[in-house]
């Protein structure tokens, strides 16, 4: 139990997460084109984490390591797959309400079943386009314009029937169009006021965490249209930076899929790419001044000196690097992420510092528990971003349909990649190619590294239900399922 006098060192936590964000699309990041001043000034005030991956990159996967403060592997989700239920007792909200915390997180969750509170005490919910959930018409109605908050007050807001796919473009595709209606309806905006509202509304007694979850720059890239016009103009006095290519890439598979707007291909029409950055990068910046409306609200309830902030995505995109869109392998425009931890002194300290530990998602949790002040019951995968610890290595992994299963290592300065359905590996050294331009898996040079990093692998498998395993080898082939044994039934308290 927290007593009073732990009780009045509790700071506030602030849980900004955005969806689909790359690690390195903000100014501070070195981004010569993406514009994100508030971001840049959370990092330049924090501690700014520039080798934080995801190691499970989709959203589903990556928020059950989020609230769980586990691997993918111990949280039972290695890949994308909607519908199961969430059965999680000990999370992220439930421990910190046990420490005495007000919860509530506004946006989204993509959890099952809908309205799934997961620990929170409330929860204002957007979950953007969800095709699982839009299989019938009578779900449609049931899932999306109940369930769903926001859809719902848009529809009260304008009296008729409108949607977030009125512009034509798809969740998951790399189409841009700006947002068809008055700024204050896109679903960022209502994200930040609802928040707001709740800053307001808050118990002033007792410490609260409040989850901030934005869908984008998830795709549609549908930000409003004032956001296009700038980074237009930009393309306008100087080319945007072109995507990164390798001597690796699958130019085949390129000039096959190309063409096809929902496919991993990035789009043939060098047109269409411009324009898809243009789109992507529109979103960041739309979240990046929602984002300066929260940090006022902050200041205007005076909250500065009390709230930690901490800023993260679930997983990245590629955007059109190695002629790849969306995520769910393991490069670095998919599972790099953005992750910046600000407060005050007496709880973050090192301000306007930069640690390079691979840092993850399932780190989340044992940090804000510790600003908590709870103590966990169970042993966590996940670290103290707060401490000065050293990961060697994050293993992580994804289902994906057909030949992109993959498993990997990552550290500080390498990469090794297994492909399980075919065996292929690959290799890059990131302290030399960081943008993953040439594939060193052939290369003399690093044959003990790779032989080690392997190694890491084995052990990291061994023992798994899909048998990946077998006399201390690594084995091609075995059938790969997005959801373990233990998904659904391990972690009831």
């Amino acid at each position: 139990m927290t007593n009073d006098s732990d009780r009045q060192r509790q700071p506030n936590i602030l849980l900004i997460m955005v969806d689909e964000m790359r690690g390195d699309a903000m100014g501070y990041a070195g981004h010569p084109d993406v514009k994100t001043p508030h971001l840049d000034s959370l990092a330049a005030r924090g501690i700014y984490y520039p080798n934080a991956v995801t190691a499970c990159p989709t959203c589903v996967p990556a928020r059950a390591i989020l609230h769980t403060g586990l691997s993918g592997r111990n949280a039972g989700r290695v890949g994308y797959q909607d519908r199961v239920d969430w059965n999680y007792g000990d999370t992220l909200a439930a421990g910190l309400g046990e420490a005495g915390y007000q919860t509530r997180c506004v946006g989204k969750m993509h959890v099952h079943p809908l309205r799934n509170r997961i620990g929170f005490d409330d929860v204002e919910l957007h979950d953007g386009f969800l095709h699982a959930y839009r299989a019938a018409s009578r779900q449609y109605v049931e899932n999306q314009l109940v369930a769903d908050d926001y859809n719902y007050w848009l529809k009260m807001q304008r009296g008729i029937h409108v949607d977030v796919t009125d512009t034509g473009i798809d969740c998951n595709g790399y189409v841009a169009h700006p947002w068809p209606y008055e700024e204050a309806l896109h679903p960022t905006n209502w994200v930040t006021e609802r928040s707001i509202d709740y800053l307001r509304r808050r118990d002033p007694r007792d410490p609260f965490f409040l989850m901030v979850s934005y869908v984008r720059p998830h795709a549609p890239y549908d930000a409003p249209a004032s956001y296009f016009e700038l980074y237009r103009d930009l393309d306008r006095r100087r080319p945007l930076r072109p995507p990164f290519t390798g001597d690796w890439n699958d130019h085949e598979r390129h000039e096959r899929e190309g063409r096809l707007h929902n496919s991993m291909s990035s789009p043939l029409d060098p047109d269409q790419v411009r324009q898809m950055q243009i789109g992507y990068y529109a979103c960041i910046t739309h979240i990046d001044h929602q984002i300066g409306r929260l940090l006022m609200a902050l200041h205007h309830y005076d909250l500065e000196e009390d709230t930690v902030i901490i800023f993260v995505s679930d997983h990245g995109e590629l955007l059109g690097d190695h002629l790849l869109i969306r995520k769910t392998v393991p490069y670095r425009g998919s599972i790099s992420i953005p992750l910046i931890v600000t407060g005050p002194d007496a709880h973050v300290g090192r301000a306007g510092t930069v640690d390079h530990r691979v840092a993850e998602l399932r780190d989340i949790l044992p940090t804000c528990w510790a600003l908590a002040g709870h103590e966990a019951r169970r042993p966590l995968d996940g670290e103290n971003l707060l401490e000065p610890t050293t990961r060697e290595y994050l293993h992580g992994e994804h289902v994906v349909d057909g030949k992109d299963s993959a498993q990997f290592i990552v550290t500080e300065r390498d990469k090794y990649i297994w492909f399980s359905g075919s065996g292929r590996e690959q290799y890059f050294d990131l302290t030399l190619d960081p943008n993953e331009t040439h594939d060193a898996i052939a290369e003399t040079r690093y044959q003990e590294r790779i032989a080690g990093l392997r190694a890491c692998l084995v052990r990291e498998l061994d023992g798994s239900e899909e048998g990946y395993v077998a006399d201390g080898q690594l084995v091609t082939g075995r059938r790969p399922s997005a959801v373990l044994s233990n998904a659904t039934a391990s972690l009831r308290t």
